[in-house]
This record gives structure tokens, sequence and C-alpha cells, in this order.
């Protein structure tokens, strides 16, 4: 696939590293001579210093025979120029556009993105695509990381085996016996800093992250069979009043009325426009690491401190002073991959890690075949995947056991007229299935071929 990037910041610079390992012909635009060649010392693409909006930069760049844009530049409206650009004069079957501004967004003004006025296929707003997964994590306490798929109906979490968790040491297939009415898969094991699928006879182990797919509705249960029974944060301090922190307090308004929310904001217009803007979460104006200011947010009672400012540095430090002063819990925004190594150690229970957010919902329109979700795992090693499965599809009509499948894809779980099946050795996939599965990176590749529409199918 040959594709085009416009803007070769953090997240422009994630999607053309994991799309050039992918072996895609990959170009990319900036107007910044650093970055363009920090990424050409580093990455097998192709790089450009110009406008990606210019039409002579993008021709140069070959869109003429491109399969896809991607504009991620910091501004809105380069972004959708570009987009424009590559349609009106190119041709360029698929457009993706990264738009901040919430304006662009509301519901009333959909037609503007449509093909006859501004044509873009795919719009990101990585600040509510980041705020919902701070709502999810919020609401999964004991979860590492939590993605939903097929509805909403299935949930991919990710589990800590901590030294009390009780199904360690058991063999997988034996935790399938003892409780078979519970709708979860382990699908993929991080131990040791690696990634690996286990098998029915693999067992797990103190310390590791396990990957489960599960029914939404069991997916608490499953959180206590691990030995995780935290509450929901009853109180929650942000740290961080822009567009995320101001996101996620608005929906906890909305959705969850009985919990207190404080947010500390540094810029004080900033914080008296949110103030002004939500009704029940108080608003405090200062920097979250102050230790007054946090004390005044009561955090030595919150049960949870959110990081979500646009500093790495404030939010890894922010959530350890929460925790020294009594608050329960942290989850810290981290964009910088070298920080997310070390959370651990410093204290952070949990971190939320933007660019892969972002990578994610890119490589969910990268895929060939019916590929409906893509969610990627520990700086790409692996995906979650949803696919739907076609009539030609060579995992249609044969028992699972009898599935030639790669050992780097477990399948986790199989949804079908609005049901979630768990996968077992004698269910048969059916046409129009939708599956949810966990793939590592060098077999995503056969996922791809398994949901692509072959030439019989016309």
């Amino acid at each position: 696939m040959k594709v085009i990037i416009c803007g070769a910041g953090r997240v422009g610079y994630g999607i053309a590293e994991r799309l050039a390992a992918e072996d895609n012909d990959v170009s990319v635009i900036d107007t910044s001579p650093t970055l363009v060649q920090a990424i050409r010392d580093t990455l097998d693409v192709r790089s450009y210093v110009g406008h990606g909006a210019h039409p002579d930069v993008l021709a140069q760049a070959g869109a003429d025979q491109a399969d896809m844009i991607i504009a991620v530049t910091l501004h809105d409206e380069i972004n959708m120029v570009a987009c424009q650009v590559a349609h009106s004069l190119f041709n360029v079957p698929t457009k993706i556009a990264r738009i901040r501004a919430q304006s662009y967004l509301k519901s009333h003004y959909a037609d503007l993105f449509s093909r006859d006025h501004m044509p873009i296929d795919v719009i990101i707003s990585p600040e509510v695509e980041v705020g919902q997964m701070v709502l999810r994590r919020i609401a999964l306490p004991g979860a590492t990381d939590a993605v939903r798929f097929a509805d909403d109906k299935v949930v991919m979490v990710a589990i800590e085996c901590l030294e009390d968790c009780p199904v360690v040491n058991t063999p997988l297939v034996q935790l399938s016996e003892l409780f078979p009415d519970l709708l979860a898969t382990v699908v993929g094991v991080w131990r040791n800093d690696k990634l690996f699928v286990p098998h029915s006879s693999d067992q797990l182990e103190t310390g590791d992250l396990a990957y489960v797919v599960c029914d939404r509705d069991h997916v608490r249960r499953t959180l206590g069979l691990f030995g995780h029974e935290e509450q929901e944060a009853g109180r929650i301090v942000i740290a961080g009043g822009g567009n995320i922190g101001y996101y996620v307090a608005a929906a906890i308004e909305e959705r969850q009325p009985k919990t207190r929310v404080k947010i500390i904001e540094a810029d004080r217009g900033r914080a008296v426009s949110i103030a002004d803007s939500l009704s029940r979460t108080v608003v405090l104006n200062g920097s979250s690491l102050d230790q007054g200011i946090l004390v005044e947010a009561d955090i030595q009672n919150a049960d949870l401190m959110v990081a979500l400012t646009n500093d790495d540095q404030v939010n890894i430090l922010s959530s350890v002073m929460a925790k020294r002063l009594g608050c329960k819990a942290n989850l810290a925004l981290i964009n910088n991959p070298s920080y997310q190594t070390i959370t651990k150690t410093m204290g952070i229970d949990a971190h939320i890690n933007p660019r892969a957010v972002t990578i994610s919902r890119i490589l969910q329109h990268v895929r060939r075949g019916r590929i409906r979700a893509v969610y990627s795992v520990q700086k790409g090693a692996a995906e979650v995947i949803e696919a739907e499965a076609l009539e030609t599809s060579p995992l249609v009509g044969k028992p699972l056991r009898d599935l030639d499948l790669p050992d780097g894809v477990r399948i986790g779980a199989i949804y079908r007229n609005k049901q979630v099946l768990r996968p077992d050795g004698s269910l048969k996939i059916k046409a129009k299935d939708r599956v949810v599965m966990f793939a590592d990176l060098d077999s995503v590749r056969h996922v791809e071929q398994m949901f692509r529409v072959s030439l019989e199918f016309f």
C-alpha cells in the first residue's frame, strides 16, 4: 500500500514507523526540516520538506499513485485542505484527517465532511478518543487497559496478576472447566518484557499482564476472578483542564451524577472558562505540582488522580505526589515512550498513551479485509482485531479445533446475532459472525488474508 503522511510529529512519526515496518510504501511531508531529517535518519521511508496541503508537494510525494493520505499535522485546517487537494487533484481513494477543534465535529455540521463538500473518509479526534479511553479506565478499576469491540458488547481488558491472584499456576483449560458460564478467554500474556499467545495448557504467573477478551456483562466478575475487587472511584481529582480533562469531567457529570470531581488547571482564563461550562465540578486554579493545591483539592481523601496535562513530567510527578499524600490510585497520560517503561517503578498504577490510541484507530483503516476495529498493544507487539467473517473465509463452517490457525493467533470471542459466544473446540464460525481475536505482529498479515474478499465472492 502506498501511503502519504502529512505531519512528522509524534503521531505522524509513530504511524510512519508502524507502516514502514509492515513493508508499506510510505512518504512523509512536514514543514520542519528538523523533523524530516529525524525521520530520514531513523526510518526507511521517503520524506519531503514542504506544506502538506500544497499540490506540488503532494505531487512530489507521489499522490497520483497513493492509496491513502493521513493528515495529522498540528493544524486542523491544513489536514482538511490536504485531504481536499488529494481528492480533487489526485483522486486518492482513502483520506484520513486528525481534527481537534470540537466545533468542526458537532453533529449538526456532520455533512461538512461528505464527499460533495470536504471529502474526508475518516476523522480522528485525539481528544475524544483519549477521553473515551480515560472514561473506560475509570469505569473498570483494576484493569490496566480496556477496549470495547462488537457494538460495545465485547471488552478486552489487560489485568495484572498480583501475588494474591487466585488464577495463577492453573492451566487455562482448567479455568474454562471451573467457570463454564464465564464468557472470558485469556488471549495474550506479557511476561518478563515479552508477549506471547498462550495455549490451553499454559499457566499464568505472578507478575504477568493477562489480556482477556470477555462479554461486557462479565468484565467485573472476570476482574474479581483475578483478585481485583477495586471499587469504582467516587472522588476524582483531574490535573489539567484542557480538551481531554474537560471532556472527561463533562462526561462524568452526565453519566455518574454521584461522582465528585475536582479539576486543577494552571491557566486562570481556562480555569474560569471550564468552571462556567461545568455545573457540579469544582475547578481550582493552580499547579498540580503544588502540594498546597493538591491538599486544597482534598487529594488525601480522593479515590483517583487522573493527570491529563500536556506535559508528561507534570503528569508523572503529580500522580506520584497524589499517592504520597494519600490518594488511593492514579492514572497518567504519557506521550513519551521512554517514560512508559518506568511507570510501575514510580508508583503509577496505569497510564494512557495518546499516540497508541490514535495509531490503533488508523490501523483499522490500513488493514485489508473486513476489519472492523484494531487495537495495538505493547508498542505494536500485537493487535486485538475485530473482523467480519465472509462466506469465502477459510474460518467458516469448520469446528474451531480443526482450524489451521498460526501459533500467534487466539480467538477471544464471537459475536453473532447480538450475542457473545465463547470459543470452544466444537463451535463453528458462520458467515457474518464478528470474530474478536488476538494476533502477534508476525500473524497480522495472516489474519488479514483470512478475512479478505476473494474473487469467488463475486
